[in-house]
């Protein structure tokens, strides 16, 4: 059984798909044509030797009735003609009784077992003496007689045979016709598959993901299972090319990124090593210089490695009171930008969220500070918690109708921001942590002036409760 099934194993992995399904449709075409066509065979052999058999009762009948009480022997001996009528014959029980003259028909022992009741009729084929073939009916005569009637089958027989020959043909033509559908089916019904696998060896060779299979046109409703197969592929496709152009898009603009800071350490580290040759205000100036933009590049990095990772790190989770969470970030905003008013307003208190306290503090500390950012010296930046909603508003400049639908995009800066420091990362940082708590990050123009960003707390509570994950974004 291991062998038959290693076998059958090795047989699928060398022959194409599209071979199989075209030898398993053909013979599946082919065994019920060659099935109908011996069907019918049997049904027409069965039906001409019923026929000669129902001739040969009649015939029994009649010599029955016109020879009661016949000594044995031959009572008719047409047979030699294929259209004389049937050659019939007595044959007793006692073979002592048999008569001197030869029998034209065989005689056998159960020839005489029907004779003495002890077999019934039956029919036979034989072959007369001169070669012909007939077909034999033995029956009881009455006073431990039977009787034999022959009729010859020529007929029979050869229109047998011409049924088996017209039949084979109609098999094989059948078959023919099975082989060349099998090989139409799997043509047709692998079409899209053929178009699947030219794609993604398409895509494997040129490692573009823009290539799509050509669906049929129809109804989606109607469509069947391996359009959807080629539906869902390119919708995968799609999905592929929007992640291999974020992904192109990261690198691009993350290199474009680090080349400022990177040539900025290279000159300040190629400053310090000739430090011999600065004052001592200039040494600590380059000192201090480096050290900052030691930090910026880390702060880049840090952020590029979260957002290129695309989901939340799950370390332990816990049930965040926002409130003394908001409390905090504020206080460290107010030590960051001094010159900025940062107006704290708690309406509900008691707001609670599932999820990381370090995240949802960098979240907050993003938004507060681009709100600082682009605040004039003494404009307020306003903060209020509610039940459902955070809402961190500046008076600043505004975000512009263009630039609203790219404000949470990476790197992207609007042309007011692009003399402040950043690195545009901020805002995308706070809306991949927004989304993976389940929240929902907005932005919008305020009336009177300024930039207003919404935080939706679809999950927030006044009571504690069990602590969930933070979904994926």
């Amino acid at each position: 059984m291991s062998a038959r099934r290693r076998l059958g194993a090795r047989w699928r992995r060398h022959r194409p798909l599209r071979t199989r399904l075209a030898l398993a449709a053909s013979a599946a075409v082919a065994l019920v044509a060659v099935g109908v066509c011996t069907a019918a065979f049997f049904v027409i052999r069965y039906e001409l030797y019923h026929q000669l058999d129902l001739n040969l009762t009649q015939s029994a009948t009649l010599a029955i009735q016109q020879n009661r009480g016949a000594a044995p022997g031959v009572l008719a001996g047409e047979c030699r003609f294929l259209s004389a009528p049937a050659c019939a014959q007595v044959v007793p029980a006692d073979p002592a009784k048999d008569p001197s003259k030869p029998y034209l028909l065989p005689v056998s022992p159960p020839v005489r077992q029907v004779a003495t009741d002890a077999r019934n009729a039956y029919y036979t084929n034989i072959t007369l003496p001169g070669g012909e073939p007939a077909r034999m009916l033995t029956q009881r005569f009455g006073g431990a007689k039977s009787l034999q009637v022959a009729l010859r089958s020529d007929g029979v027989r050869k229109g047998v045979g011409q049924a088996a020959g017209l039949l084979s043909g109609v098999g094989t033509a059948g078959v023919l016709l099975a082989a060349a559908l099998g090989y139409w089916v799997s043509r047709t019904g692998l079409a899209p598959v053929a178009r699947l696998t030219a794609t993604a060896e398409r895509i494997a060779t040129t490692r573009d993901p823009s290539h799509r299979i050509e669906l049929p046109p129809g109804p989606p409703d109607k469509e069947d299972e391996v359009t959807r197969l080629a539906a869902s592929f390119n919708t995968m496709l799609g999905e592929l090319e929007q992640s291999v152009t974020a992904q192109r898009r990261l690198v691009a603009d993350a290199s474009h990124e680090l080349r400022t800071p990177l040539t900025a350490l290279r000159t300040n580290a190629e400053l310090l090593a000739r430090a011999d040759r600065l004052t001592d205000a200039q040494r600590d100036r380059a000192s201090a210089a480096l050290g900052r933009q030691i930090r910026e590049v880390s702060v880049l990095v840090n952020d590029l490695i979260d957002l290129a990772r695309d989901e939340e790190p799950t370390p332990l989770l816990e049930e965040v009171r926002l409130a003394p969470l908001l409390a905090h970030t504020v206080d460290t905003a107010r030590a960051h930008w001094p010159a900025t008013p940062f107006h704290l307003d708690l309406a509900d208190a008691s707001v609670t969220l599932p999820g990381v306290p370090a995240r949802l503090a960098r979240l907050i500390s993003n938004l507060l500070d681009n709100a600082a950012k682009f605040s004039p010296p003494g404009a307020p930046v306003e903060v209020t918690l509610s039940s459902g909603e955070l809402t961190v508003r500046d008076h600043g400049p505004g975000i512009a109708e263009a630039d609203l639908p790219h404000v949470f995009d990476r790197f992207y800066r609007a042309e007011q921001a692009r003399a402040l420091p950043g690195s545009g990362l901020g805002l995308a940082m706070a809306r991949q942590i927004a989304r993976a708590h389940g929240a929902e990050l907005t932005a919008r123009r305020a009336a009177g002036g300024g930039a207003e960003f919404r935080l939706g707390l679809p999950g927030a509570s006044g009571q504690p409760r069990g602590v969930r994950p933070p979904a994926r974004p």
